[in-house]
């Protein structure tokens, strides 16, 4: 975030320091502004470019302030203000005082702009922005009249009688109160959110989103645009059916005269659909031309809806002192559509005698007395009947149940008997009132609650409001309370004051065509039919203005990426791509063409959109979070738990499969934000939850070690970074993402020296590192950087300090130290040694790759080939564990499993790979098993000369701590004094040299000096987890970790090593190597090398094991894609830490990729279910 400020100097003798003074002091928690002109100049047009940077992140560039100067001019700035203490840290904590006012009056963002913590839109210029106006509004304009407006809508004038009808007075009040109870419900949730803070313009959408995260906020938020645009679409079907049916019948394009049955359905669907498209093009231009126009009409809207509902409560009070008349003609006690006749009678006796009517004439073929008429018209009587009886005809008996009807069925009077053949068929359809769709519970649900939403009329207006946290619980409560009461009311007045076929009677024709509430209204039914009219234009009007700001809002937070494109608009800020997609999503709304099945539709979403904010503030209040604390005290999170489930229960009550549909978009938006939307941290609350649930989870892990089935690879991965903080063994990634098929914990950790405060950028910019290349290798886990004042110290850091209680790593994977008889840094590979060691005491697992570079990455596909399995010594099941784990992935899914086992002189081979074949098959694991037997022999000539140059080697590096001109004097004695035995005998024997650093990963860099015991090199027996293989006649003695490369190979690629093999005698005695001596019997090499006697035999011992493992191993799997081998552990004492080295680079000499595998101590892998 870049913003440039110009403070022009306009009157007074302020000097531009001054006023600099204070725009630091305005803007604190940004980077120290810059300063431009001369101090001390007083020209009246002077002025201050400060320009301020930052990332909306505020961050000290240092712990300390070094500049003498600008600590100078602090001291006079705040001189006198008896904050001297604190004038150091003033750019980043300015005083309380300046800051009061600020904070004191912040004022509400206009409608749609960005959240309230962006204060400013980056791109503006601040000198063309226009001040905020003061909003004004109070609870009654800003909120009460707005909810009254959006609540009473079409559903009240065109169906709240029908709904009375059908469901019965008990059954439609039933619907009426749980839905009013679940909007109140939702309205107390709501006010508790709303008051928890102020609250920026945008209501639910940013309710939700703050309170939930941009997932579920913009899934919601979504949701609820589709549900007002689909509002939209219902007033404007609503509006046209008053148009079509109740004001002007013909002006219908499809004329509905003559047509019965499926026909005049679908020509009144079609005017529905002409009339619709053409009022949304309107209503869509003056949204478009200017919105100011929709709210100036707001209040005349709003007027007629008033005077609609007091002329309706007005006609009851009349009824029940005089009921106005409309006839109803039954026939039978079927209802007649009455139209093309003028008495409901047969006959009528005149002058002349008996005349028929015109009803006679839709029934028979003449007018006259013998004509042949229906069957039913003939065995029925005509009846007319009051449709309006009044309150006190106790007419509210009979309607207190439900008449639920199939599509086409006659409406027919209660109680009243009708002479009729069932077998009969249905005869002048045309002339009798019908039932237009299936009538059922749940279906009445899904048309009513439209009618109860708009509860957020006023929070989507918090911008305008004086006081939002006073006025929007108030005014929204008493709007639902007064709606809540009218809507009750109705249902039992209309049930008391109308007949009941007419209330079932959905478009009036059995009362002229009239409205049905409007027969009930004073003075006229066209105080309804008009005042109705204007009221669901305007809502239209109120939803296509409300809906393209929300989408624009969610537009503007890029959280939806594909939706970017709706945030721009006019100059001025109006969403013109908003209004666009608004006005197509709505023509598919009218494309439907019918009130009844789109109501559904947005009962769904609107209903989504109230159980999250139910949950979003139970969820608030189970966490207790530091945060909530809302003015609003009557709330509860039962009574929000309730207010959910009421929702959700609703929801599949009105349309269970548009339930689910609804659901699914809401889920798919959900994951398309949290895949691909941008991040976003609000301090929501299923943060919090997240959180709440790590803590419990933690906790339980704290209660005892994993059972050995749940344990899985928590990895300590340790790499190394370069100057440039560019990890250096990326490939250790790879293998991390190959192994955690098991999933776990994955720490990458990498040390750095140093001390914190001064390397605190490397830190940040090492652990930027980490995480790029973790998200390139798509490893889940964490990174961490720790700085010490060495490397040794600080790798055992992260090793002591990774993870969090229960949820620590148990296996260390660090790559082998490359290069580490090479380098001039000594401390690399005795810091190697020092993590080997410290993993062994904290009971961690160790994994060691060695050619880390040749090992496959992510995108690498083997198509055939081994994972060789060297198991020596038992080390818990590590290595029968990780090839399992490896062959989850696709890079070696393809790659056969065998086990290999190393058998002594007197050990049954034939027994033992009964028993591991047996093992493996509990193991549930498929793998070849081979028993290797290694026969004793005589120590080699070859494996002499070895030690010996390891030992000379060993000797050079004691001298470490001489001068450099001493030491180079010693190296030059002790080869000069061995040069010619080991170029007589042994020519391709490696130079000895002194340089031993290697690039070790994430850990060692260096370390402090250890003291070097100089104690007599006897044997040591080493534990049974370390010790390699038991020999009959010498001490059991461990072997060494490899490296890749071949002594002075070190320079070579993996794929460029030089592999040394050697062929069997057939006594099992290997041939010597090319240039090794050769003579006829040991026993002559011993009087021929007089050097050998001197030799430390425990370490001739090892090389012995190292040089006939590594024959067998490069005999067996020389073409295996991974080898994987128990490493050896170091020795007790720090004298042979050397050696050590050398006894693991020779034991996988000549190996392509091998993974030394160390256990940790512990059962990982178990044959029980």
């Amino acid at each position: 975030m870049s913003q440039r400020f110009t403070v022009s100097k306009s009157d007074g003798d302020r000097r531009p320091s001054d006023i600099q003074g204070e725009v630091n002091q305005l803007f604190e928690g940004d980077d120290p502004p810059t300063r431009s002109g001369a101090e001390g100049t007083d020209s009246a047009g002077a002025e201050v470019v400060v320009v301020l940077k930052g990332d909306s992140n505020p961050k000290e560039s240092s712990p300390f302030i070094n500049s003498s100067d600008v600590a100078a001019e602090k001291s006079q700035q705040y001189d006198g203000k008896n904050m001297a203490l604190f004038e150091e840290e003033m750019d980043t904590s300015p005083m309380v005082s300046s800051l009061l006012s600020s904070l004191a009056n912040y004022s509400n963002l206009p409608q749609g702009s960005k959240e309230h913590e962006e204060a400013e839109n980056n791109e503006a210029e601040p000198s063309r922005k226009k001040p905020v106006k003061v909003p004004q509004l109070g609870t009654l304009m800003g909120v009460y009249l707005p909810c009254i407006q959006n609540i009473f809508g079409v559903i009240l004038f065109l169906r709240m009688t029908w709904l009375v009808g059908i469901g019965g007075v008990i059954g439609t009040f039933i619907i009426v109160f749980m839905c009013c109870t679940t909007t109140m419900l939702t309205a107390i949730s709501m006010s508790a959110i709303a008051t928890n803070g102020v609250v920026p313009a945008g209501g639910s959408y940013y309710m939700i989103s703050r309170s939930l995260g941009p997932e579920f906020g913009g899934a919601v938020g979504i949701c609820f645009y589709l549900g007002t645009t689909y509002a939209g679409a219902m007033y404007i079907l609503g509006a046209i059916e008053l148009l079509l049916i109740y004001i002007v019948p013909k002006a219908a394009i499809f004329p509905l005269e003559g047509l019965e049955g499926a026909e005049a359905e679908a020509a009144l669907l079609n005017n529905m659909r002409v009339y619709g498209t053409i009022l949304l093009t309107s209503m869509a231009t003056v949204v478009f031309v200017g919105v100011k126009y929709v709210n100036k009409l707001a209040l005349v809207f709003l007027a007629c809806v008033i005077l609609s509902i007091l002329a309706v409560y007005a006609g009851v009070i009349k009824t029940g002192i005089d009921p106005p008349v409309f006839p109803v003609c039954l026939l039978g006690n079927r209802t007649l559509v009455w139209k093309n006749f003028d008495e409901c009678a047969k006959t009528i006796e005149t002058a002349n005698g008996t005349v028929t009517t015109q009803l006679w004439r839709l029934f028979c073929d003449s007018p006259f007395l013998n004509a042949t008429c229906d069957k039913y018209f003939n065995a029925n009587n005509v009846t007319q009947v009051q449709g309006i009886p009044g309150i006190t005809s106790g007419i509210l008996a009979e309607n207190l149940f439900g008449n639920y009807y199939e599509k086409g069925d006659l409406i027919a009077r209660r109680n009243m008997e009708s002479v009729e053949d069932q077998d009969e068929p249905l005869t002048n359809a045309n002339r009798y009132v019908l039932a237009d769709i299936t009538s059922f519970f749940t279906l009445l649900v899904g048309i009513y609650f439209p009618s109860v939403t708009g509860i957020m009329a006023g929070s989507n207006r918090s911008g305008d409001l004086r006081d939002a946290q006073k006025s929007i619980p108030i005014g929204t409560i008493a709007a639902i309370t007064t709606t809540s009461t009218v809507y009750m009311s109705s249902v039992i007045l209309f049930g008391a004051c109308i007949e009941g076929v007419v209330l079932r009677d959905k478009f009036g024709e059995g009362v002229h065509g009239n409205l049905v509430i409007g027969t009930l209204a004073w003075p006229s039914p066209w105080v309804i039919v008009i005042g109705s009219f204007f009221s669901t234009c305007g809502a239209g009007l109120q939803s296509l203005t409300g809906a393209p700001r929300l989408m624009q809002a969610i537009a503007k937070d890029g959280i939806v990426p594909a939706l970017r494109i709706f945030g721009h608009g006019k100059a001025n800020g109006e969403p013109t791509w908003s209004l666009l997609l608004t006005a197509c999503i709505c023509e598919s709304g009218i494309l439907i063409a019918s009130l009844d099945s789109v109501a559904p539709i947005l009962s769904m979403f609107f209903l989504m959109c109230y159980m999250f904010v139910n949950l979003a503030c139970a969820l608030q209040t189970l966490l207790r979070t530091p945060n909530w604390r809302p003015r609003f005290k009557f709330y509860h999170w039962t009574l929000s738990f309730l207010g959910m489930s009421l929702c959700l229960t609703l929801m599949f009550l009105c349309s269970w499969y548009y339930a689910i549909v609804a659901m699914v978009i809401a889920g798919s938006i959900y994951k398309y934000i949290e895949f691909a939307g941008a991040e976003k941290e609000w301090g929501d609350g299923i943060r919090g939850l997240s959180l709440s649930a790590a803590r419990y989870a933690l906790m339980r892990l704290e209660e005892g070690p994993p059972h050995t089935k749940n344990w899985r690879p928590q990895l300590l991965v340790l790499v190394s970074t370069d100057a440039e903080q560019n990890v250096e063994q990326p490939r250790l990634l790879s293998l991390t993402n190959q192994l955690k098929a098991g999933k776990g914990l994955t720490i990458v950790g990498t040390a750095l020296q140093g001390t914190y405060l001064e390397n605190y950028e490397q830190v940040q910019g090492a652990e930027q590192a980490l995480r790029k290349l973790m998200e390139t290798e798509k490893v889940k886990g964490f990174c961490q950087a720790t700085v010490s004042s060495n490397i040794r110290d600080a790798t055992s850091h992260l090793v002591q300090a990774s993870g969090l209680g229960g949820l620590k790593h148990n296996a260390v994977l660090v790559s082998w130290p490359r290069n580490w008889k090479q380098g001039d840094d000594h401390q690399t590979w005795r810091n190697f040694i020092e993590l080997v060691r410290e993993t062994t005491a904290a009971n961690l697992a160790l994994l060691v790759p060695k050619n880390i570079a040749a090992f496959p990455s992510n995108g690498e596909r083997f198509t055939e080939g081994h994972i060789d399995v060297w198991w020596i010594v038992h080390d818990g099941g590590m290595l029968m564990l990780l090839p399992f784990l490896l062959r989850q992935h696709k890079v070696w899914r393809k790659c056969k499993m065998r086990i290999f086992t190393v058998a002594q002189m007197d050990d049954n081979s034939i027994q033992m790979k009964k028993d591991l074949t047996t093992f493996l098959y509990h193991l549930r694991i498929d793998a070849m098993v081979e028993v290797v037997e290694m026969h004793e022999s005589d120590i080699s000539a070859y494996t002499y000369e070895k030690t010996l140059v390891m030992e000379q080697r060993s000797q050079m590096l004691k001298q470490i701590n001489l001068t450099k001109t001493e030491r180079e004097r010693e190296i030059q004695s002790i080869t000069d004094s061995s040069r010619g035995s080991i170029r007589r005998k042994n020519p391709a024997a490696v130079t000895t040299q002194l340089s031993v650093t290697e690039d070790l990963p994430a850990a060692s860099k260096e370390e402090k000096p250890e003291e070097e015991s100089k104690s007599a090199s006897s044997p040591i027996s080493p534990t049974a987890q370390v010790q390699l293989i038991h020999d009959n006649t010498t001490p059991a003695s461990p072997t060494t970790p490899a490296t890749p490369l071949t002594l002075g190979e070190g320079a070579q690629s993996p794929g460029e090593q030089v592999q040394m093999t050697w062929t069997e005698k057939l006594d099992g005695e290997p041939a010597k190597p090319p240039g090794a001596a050769t003579p006829g019997g040991i026993k002559d090499i011993f009087n021929m090398k007089p050097e050998w006697e001197n030799l430390n035999q425990s370490n001739v011992r090892r090389m012995h094991t190292a040089l006939r493992l590594n024959e067998v191993i490069i005999k067996k799997s020389s073409e295996a894609k991974l080898v994987l081998l128990n490493m050896p552990g170091p020795p007790k004492n720090r004298t042979g830490d050397e050696n050590y080295m050398e006894f693991l680079e020779v034991l996988t000499e000549g190996l392509n990729r091998v993974l030394l595998v160390r256990g940790g101590g512990r059962e990982v892998i178990t044959i029980y279910s």
